[in-house]
């Protein structure tokens, strides 16, 4: 039998970056003297995604001396210092994989930043594999970047699998079209009118991890 596998986005999935952008804005700010009406500037230029070039724009409007490559590596160690994956997430992780879950991480975004963040939280230590989008030119929703996520961990989408995030479209849109089945973490939210929707929704990334324990054990005792 296949071992089934299991792909986890990073952001406001498995690490609240939401949360840990807008404690960084607020300390990048006052270490560069800004006034306290350009945190929400600062915020907004990071919020979707950030990228060295997000620097420049950054340090074009408020002058600042040092340049674009100095903040943005500034910016990847403050980030990953700063955010952290809770104990349950990443034993849920270790879990799985003693259940026999392959398990792996697919995130866009760049690569110094993404895998700074898996090494820091301790998240690269506990899946079989990541891929980011930064690393191959391929982003979510496409269906290659899928395809290489399983790859690193030593599945193919046609195993079957799971994805698991945050995101309607990158995420569960994504992952449908990539023939996977996909479970959403909610946040809080309320499904919108995407389609298609997910197979399920959970509160938060151990939420998901537990449902999927649930799963192989209900078919482990179906089968016998």
């Amino acid at each position: 039998m296949r071992r089934p596998f299991v792909l986890f986005d990073l952001d406001n999935t498995l690490v609240d970056r939401q949360g840990t952008l807008a404690d960084w804005a607020g300390e990048f700010v006052s270490r560069h003297g800004l006034g306290d009406g350009e945190q929400a500037y600062v915020l907004g230029a990071v919020a979707e995604r950030a990228y060295p070039s997000t620097f420049d724009t950054i340090r074009v409007r408020y002058r600042l001396d040092a340049s674009a490559e100095e903040l943005w590596r500034a910016y990847c160690a403050d980030i990953a210092t700063m955010l952290s994956c809770h104990s349950e997430v990443l034993g849920g992780l270790d879990e799985l994989r003693r259940a026999g879950w392959r398990v792996g991480v697919a995130t866009n975004g760049a690569a110094d930043i993404q895998w700074a963040k898996l090494r820091a939280t301790g998240i690269a230590g506990h899946v079989d594999g990541a891929f980011v989008s930064g690393e191959g030119d391929a982003r979510k929703p496409a269906v290659r970047h899928f395809a290489l996520a399983a790859e690193r961990c030593g599945a193919v989408l046609s195993d079957g699998g799971w994805m698991v995030g945050d995101n309607p479209v990158n995420d569960v849109g994504g992952g449908h079209s990539a023939g996977l089945r996909t479970i959403w973490v909610a946040n809080g939210r309320s499904w919108v009118a995407h389609a298609p929707a997910p197979e399920h929704t959970v509160f938060d990334a151990r939420s998901a991890i537990d449902l999927l324990l649930r799963l192989v054990a209900d078919h482990v005792g179906t089968a016998s």
